[in-house]
């Protein structure tokens, strides 16, 4: 059994029909049990007893963990470790999802898995902290690092501007953040290559990965490029495009910082796995498509 944690958010949904095709697939959520409470983690890991975790469960509410670190640290610390100590006694694989706020966010250039770290918020440390639980705990454990997740459903992004286009006639979006959006679909189905690849005992490919499209973009070019497929799609925008005015960070305080330089490197995961991932225009086109045909 593949037992997917956090099954109700975008990434973990995806996941569940990503993974179909490999065997027996059990979404965990919220209904299922508090996964930041290790006794009833401890309960729903021995009912199931799965042969490969896919932990898609996270605190991703950036700026609420710096005043709630003890929340962010239950779920992105506490339930890998005891994910990680389970798979070891079990036997069992384990796929983890990190993020581009473990790094400290300076220059220009993409990333690298050996890059050194420095996050500069609770959220990105915490991550960082998971991520090293899994590496130190020695199973084997497989680490995709993302950035800019979006999607068709959930709440992101993508799914923001589209409902402030409709609603408002000018946007100012941050424009000296740079990274990479990627939408969940994909994330999901590169996760589904990797898991059938483990599950045939491929046993070199463990550690960081990066995993994002390829190219790179501005919050404020990603809005408009949102907005430019989803008009060519029929929907009706009461923004016109250049009505999207950038902004520097500095104009659009937070409680966590952010990085500036979230572009990340994706040679080892296409090298290891053997795929080319897409440009992000090309990936933002099918997900609008999907918004427009299902909304």
């Amino acid at each position: 059994m593949i037992l997917v944690t956090g099954s109700d958010g975008q990434v973990g949904y995806a996941l569940l029909r990503a993974l179909a095709p490999l065997g027996v697939v059990k979404g965990l959520t919220r209904a299922d049990g508090d996964l930041s409470n290790p006794e009833e983690v401890k309960v729903l890991l021995d009912r199931y007893r799965p042969t490969c975790i896919v932990n898609a469960a996270a605190y991703t509410a950036v700026d609420q963990a710096e005043s709630d670190p003890e929340s962010a640290q239950a779920l992105n610390v506490g339930l890998p470790e005891q994910l990680a100590r389970w798979a070891k006694a079990n036997d069992a694989h384990l796929f983890h999802y990190s993020t581009d706020y473990v790094y400290d966010g300076s220059g220009s250039q993409p990333w690298r898995e050996e890059d050194a770290t420095g996050p500069l918020s609770v959220y990105g440390k915490t991550k960082l902290a998971g991520d090293q639980a899994l590496l130190d705990a020695g199973i084997g454990a497989v680490i995709f690092r993302t950035s800019w997740v979006y999607g068709s459903r959930g709440r992101n992004f993508m799914l923001t501007m589209l409902k402030l286009a409709m609603e408002r006639d000018e946007l100012n979006v941050v424009a000296d953040q740079w990274g990479t959006p990627t939408p969940a679909w994909l994330i999901a189905q590169v996760t589904s290559v990797a898991v059938r690849e483990k599950l045939r005992d491929c046993s070199a490919l463990e550690g960081v990965y990066h995993l994002t499209c390829r190219g790179e973009t501005t919050w404020c070019d990603f809005a408009r490029t949102i907005m430019t497929e989803a008009r060519q799609l029929g929907a009706t925008l009461k923004i016109v495009t250049d009505r999207v005015k950038p902004i520097p960070t500095s104009e659009y305080p937070a409680p966590a910082p952010r990085p500036l330089n979230s572009r990340l490197d994706v040679s080892r995961i296409e090298q290891s796995l053997g795929l080319v991932l897409p440009d992000w225009q090309q990936a933002l086109q099918l997900t609008v498509r999907d918004w427009a045909e299902y909304r």
